[in-house]
């Protein structure tokens, strides 16, 4: 497969929201958005084709970004994400496309990125509230070393709702690299129920806070098909 050819993300907007935690601020304070992460594989290649534009689920994601996720940006060009390989918990091979069909938070993160450390428990929370036959929060763990690490901290931090997943080789994160989506950690993409990525945001974000939820019930509603206008304020 081809990989989606380079485009120019749109210009990030400004986050009006409250940073959760100290670690949080600390995060921004080393990197504008997160944790750079320096490419050291060459990824699966596994981010192929574009997929059709949705004016109105654009516009309700634009729209439904505000406050804690303000910093969340639709993607000028979605594309199909479907194929993007990793392992669950088991340690057996899966995709994002054996999801298809739920819309889906997909959260890249590290045991060693205290950014993507502290917005943890959030989506925990998230997953908690929002999870359902319809939607998934679905965090991809990127360390390279021994996966007892990253398993420890889900004890540690009591995330008892997040399902585990992984990808010791960075593969994903090389692949998002390359489509000009993800420059550090933690990275987030909002899929639709097709497996289209809709939008995206580098750097932590608030997302148990009742803007996430609200952004997360755009992505819900619009399923497969066109959503509704986002709500006014």
């Amino acid at each position: 497969m081809s990989d989606l050819e380079p485009k120019t993300p749109p210009a990030p907007k400004r986050q009006t929201g409250r940073i959760v935690g100290l670690a949080l601020l600390a995060g921004l304070a080393a990197g504008a958005f997160g944790v750079y992460v320096m490419e050291t594989r060459s990824g699966n290649s596994s981010v192929a084709s574009t997929c059709p534009a949705k004016d109105g689920l654009r516009q309700a994601l634009d729209g439904a970004a505000r406050g804690e996720v303000a910093a969340v940006v639709p993607l000028d060009q979605p594309f199909d994400v479907s194929t993007i390989a990793f392992k669950d918990g088991n340690d057996q091979p899966t995709s994002l496309g054996a999801m298809k069909g739920q819309s889906l938070l997909v959260n890249l993160w590290a045991t060693w990125c205290a950014p993507c450390r502290a917005e943890m428990p959030a989506l925990d929370q998230l997953e908690r509230q929002a999870g359902d036959e319809s939607f998934a929060v679905v965090p991809i763990n990127i360390d390279m070393g021994d996966v007892a690490k990253p398993k420890a901290f889900y004890a540690e931090t009591n995330l008892t709702a997040l399902p585990f997943f992984r990808d010791e080789t960075m593969g994903v994160f090389n692949d998002l690299k390359k489509a000009s989506v993800a420059v550090g950690l933690p990275v987030t993409l909002l899929v639709d129920a097709d497996g289209c990525a809709r939008a995206a945001i580098n750097g932590p974000a608030h997302w148990s806070s009742p803007d996430a939820l609200a952004l997360v019930d755009v992505l819900k509603g619009a399923g497969g098909g066109s959503a509704a206008a986002p709500p006014q304020s």
